[in-house]
């Protein structure tokens, strides 16, 4: 997929990935690019720094993003590519709260269904488009310390599986991006990335490049980190070896100590 001469919207743009990905697109040359974020501040300055349009979204409420995407066709005529990108973890495990339950849900989950749900249907009436959905390569194997942060990750990662095997007919590329630690608001109080950094803390700079040669390939999974291939074929062919690698290494990062929500 080609990013150049394309309308493209990436959501949770104000910081990390998503600033990494407005500034490449910008320099593949892009069209317009909207840089959308519930930190108004922080998207205008992105917009401003890629000479594009900022705009307000909240991504858990589906009445903005459908705002978004009216507001993006309404003004460029099209949306080439939507980046569902905005994502938030919550440390512990079954005990965490289901106040923070439902929102990590709302932002991981049904905001991607909400996109898919106002920006596909007139991609299809428009002959195409492309939407990338960020996931993590913990919706591939999984997230020590996090278990919302695990579930919610899967289940982005079915989401856009389906919406590819779905849509794909009609003229819909979907992406999965599934990175290990990037440098982001996320991992900035876990040194080196915490567990998610044991094959390196990846810089946004670096991780929107890895995301525009997967465009080139037309890769379905947009692996950043290329090792989680080798641990997703290791958890396919050997599952119950896997678990045990995955308990070793939580030990290695907690001690054995049980899992406590911040």
């Amino acid at each position: 997929m080609e990013v150049a001469g394309k309308v493209v919207v990436v959501t949770g743009a104000a910081s990390g990935i998503g600033r990494g990905l407005c500034q490449r697109f910008a320099k593949a040359g892009a069209k317009a690019i909207v840089a959308a974020d519930v930190n108004e501040a922080g998207a205008k300055a992105v917009a401003a720094e890629v000479k594009g349009e900022a705009a307000l979204c909240d991504v858990r409420k589906e009445a903005d993003i459908v705002r978004l995407v009216k507001m993006t066709e309404d003004k460029f005529g099209r949306i080439d590519l939507f980046c569902s990108n905005a994502g938030i973890i919550a440390i512990g495990g079954y005990e965490v709260d289901n106040e923070t339950w439902q929102r990590i849900w709302e932002i991981n989950v049904l905001a991607h269904v909400f996109v898919a749900r106002a920006a596909i249907p007139g991609m299809i009436a428009r002959g195409g488009g492309a939407i990338m959905i960020t996931a993590s390569a913990a919706g591939l194997l999984s997230q020590i310390g996090s278990l919302p942060y695990s579930v919610t990750k899967h289940a982005a990662v079915g989401l856009a599986e389906n919406l590819a095997i779905t849509y794909g007919g009609q003229g819909i590329q979907v992406f999965a991006l599934c990175p290990q630690a990037v440098e982001t608001a996320m991992t900035r109080d876990h040194e080196g990335g915490g567990v998610a950094g044991v094959d390196g803390l990846m810089k946004p700079e670096q991780l929107a490049e890895a995301v525009m040669e997967s465009f080139a390939a037309d890769e379905f999974l947009i692996l950043p980190h290329r090792e989680v291939k080798t641990y997703i074929q290791r958890k396919a062919s050997d599952y119950d070896r896997w678990l045990q690698g995955m308990r070793r290494l939580q030990e290695r990062f907690t001690a054995g100590a049980p899992l406590k929500q911040k």
